[in-house]
């Protein structure tokens, strides 16, 4: 923690903390500046140390409050309600207050000076937020279109900011306007060139090009850079399987459980704050703790030589792994939520090639572990759901669907899935009105568009064909992975 001597009123001076470097450091710095602001609470100062060093550790509301008094205290400077604004985006997710936040500067013109640019780009990502948070598509196209002016006009303000360019890469991008996003993203390339998310999304728009090969070169480089950032990891598996099938992909989602495992099996139940949105530091390795656990993927597959046989080798191993599960289970509350989110996401993308290889036994293990993380995941349900239709249990899956959907009404893979399950079970109207649903909430889906069409199809409806065709469009410009798994903030 740095310290340095602020000014009262008398001409007197008092230490006072103005950076933190640390998360205890800046609740010292926030105890102290209360402490001040008893004796001086008109200084702005102390005020925009105080929102400073609130945002600093975590405490998202209070640094906003504060932030908005430093506005109110001093109108013309624009710092104040664009730090608001980034943490209502960052952290609180208040998207419509960041946007008033961002409109009071754009309101001060050239009064902004060089926060003008950074104001547009915050209306731009409140205005593209809203749209993905939208459920009626005339609503989220009104949200795309603002969204997209108003990150043309602060490219347009700042055509140097390598941030400015990604993001409006990104728009267009989500809008689908694959190839006029690439220019963009080049500039911000030439100015940031090992910009993670830069990168990410230009492999991204490569495959949405159907471009497998130079997406998975791209992601290669990025992760040259970022070897141990899983949202990379979980995008170079997709593209594996794409180009090499399931059994390529499932090594790195072995190599994705012991990273995860490397980097987050340790107990620090005393140092881990999980009401925190700010994820603590990495550990030194002197303080990991390992809990025992050995993460690896199943393989319940027969082979021909052993001691054991095939079943009574599928048996031990299945023990041994729900051993593992229950010890995972009960220690799973001692770190952020992050953490074991991440672990859920790994055993059910592992668990989806497995299905896609065939291999039911080993999908099945895969869906113990994550639902033991968090039994009640719609992604969960939604797995659970796709392997008792393979098992044709066509009635477990309807009622793990309904499940899954009274937790995410908007899901898009699960109105799907139970929009095609009542097609194929006979209730056509039902189903087709479960795809309508998913073809409103996913307008760009080219899934949702083929299964609505599949469902207009077998009551000989004129419309099936102008579905399918809405289909093919759409997915010729589909990604690998939605451009949404790229982090929209300030």
């Amino acid at each position: 923690m740095t310290c340095s001597a602020l000014a009262w009123p008398g001409g007197d001076s008092m230490p006072c903390c103005l950076s933190v470097s640390c998360r205890p450091g800046a609740f010292q710095g926030t105890q102290c500046l209360e402490r001040a602001m008893k004796f001086s609470f008109n200084e702005f100062h102390l005020w925009y140390q105080l929102g400073l060093s609130l945002m600093a550790s975590g405490k998202a509301e209070g640094a906003v409050s504060v932030f908005k008094e430093c506005a109110r205290m001093k109108p013309q400077d624009p710092t104040p309600p664009l730090l608001a604004a980034k943490v209502c985006i960052n952290q609180l997710h208040w998207i419509e207050e960041a946007e008033a936040l961002a409109q009071s500067v754009v309101a001060l013109g050239e009064g902004a000076e060089e926060s003008l640019a950074r104001a547009h780009l915050a209306i731009g990502l409140c205005c593209s937020l809203r749209a993905s948070d939208a459920t009626l598509k005339g609503d989220r196209d009104e949200f795309n279109r603002r969204a997209l002016q108003a990150l043309q006009t602060a490219h347009e303000v700042d055509p140097q900011d390598p941030q400015i360019a990604l993001y409006l890469s990104l728009q267009l991008a989500l809008v689908r306007q694959v190839s006029a996003a690439m220019e963009p993203l080049q500039l911000a390339l030439r100015l940031r060139s090992e910009d993670l998310h830069s990168l990410h999304l230009l492999a991204l728009l490569l495959s949405a090009q159907k471009h497998y090969q130079h997406a998975l070169d791209t992601l290669t480089v990025a992760l040259n850079q970022y070897p141990e950032n899983f949202n990379l990891l979980f995008t170079k598996v997709k593209l594996e399987e794409a180009l090499f099938g399931p059994a390529v992909a499932l090594q790195t989602c072995e190599d994705m459980l012991q990273l995860w495992q490397s980097r987050y099996d340790f107990a620090r139940p005393s140092e881990v704050d999980d009401s925190s949105s700010i994820p603590p530091p990495e550990p030194s390795p002197i303080s990991r703790k390992s809990s025992g656990l050995h993460l690896t993927l199943p393989d319940f597959q027969e082979t021909e030589t052993g001691s054991q046989s095939a079943p009574s080798l599928a048996v031990s191993r299945l023990e041994q792994a729900m051993s593992e599960v229950s010890a995972i289970s009960s220690t799973h509350r001692q770190g952020p939520a992050y953490i074991w989110t991440t672990l859920e996401r790994i055993w059910l993308q592992a668990g989806e090639l497995f299905m896609a290889d065939g291999r039911v036994k080993e999908a099945q293990f895969c869906v113990q572990e994550a639902a033991a993380l968090f039994p009640t995941s719609h992604s969960v349900l939604l797995l659970k759901g796709q392997l008792a239709e393979l098992r044709g249990n066509d009635a477990e899956a309807k009622s793990l669907y309904d499940e899954a959907l009274a937790i995410n009404p908007t899901g898009q893979h699960i109105l799907i899935h139970m929009g095609k399950l009542l097609v194929r079970t006979g209730r056509v109207g039902l189903g087709e009105k479960v795809l309508r649903d998913a073809v409103q909430a996913h307008s760009v889906s080219h899934e949702a568009w083929s299964g609505l069409g599949e469902a207009l199809q077998s009551r000989a409806s004129t419309q099936a064909p102008d579905c399918f065709l809405t289909a093919l469009e759409l997915e010729a410009s589909c990604p690998i992975r939605p451009f949404t798994v790229i982090p929209r903030e300030l």
